[in-house]
């Protein structure tokens, strides 16, 4: 009978499939925030330079977001154009010192400005229309990040 040699490299597989795991996610998580910032929309600059990732090798995820509220408010809209239909119904009222940047809220897609009884000057607004920009990022690099991550791991694999 001939000996038989067990030899077990559980350890470096399971370095490579980390390290392969972090390279990844690291090159996955840069392209989406650099997709995600060329897709927002450009009012003062502040959203589109605060994405950023969150990358921990450790769990094996990467998260892209924004710390900004605008963010969320961006991405899936407000009021009546909510992507889940799910906003504010209706016309509301947003005093304009509360207002930065260039674009000004809109109802139906014009800028109406009401006047309080003080003089106090509003922007009437049914919401902000989404413009996905995290989401579009996603969906029109899916098919290159998973091409990407199949020729990291053959990579580390191929020896």
């Amino acid at each position: 009978m001939a000996d038989v040699e067990f030899i077990d490299n559980h350890l470096q597989v399971n370095r490579a499939i980390d390290d392969a795991v972090g390279a990844f996610l690291l090159e996955a998580a840069a392209e989406l925030v650099s997709a995600t910032r060329r897709n927002t929309p450009k009012d003062t600059g502040q959203l589109k330079g605060s994405w950023a990732a969150n990358v921990d090798e450790s769990k094996g995820e990467a998260v892209i977001g924004s710390p900004l509220e605008n963010a969320i408010w961006t991405e899936l809209g407000t009021g009546e154009w909510a992507v889940n239909h799910n906003g504010r119904s209706g016309a509301w009222y947003v005093p304009a010192e509360k207002v930065t940047g260039k674009k000004k809220p809109t109802f139906n897609g014009q800028v109406i400005v009401v006047y309080g009884k003080d003089g106090q000057k509003f922007y009437k607004t049914n919401g902000k229309k989404p413009a996905r920009m995290l989401h579009n990022a996603f969906e029109k690099n899916k098919a290159k990040i998973i091409r990407r991550a199949e020729k990291i791991f053959k990579a580390r694999f191929d020896d």
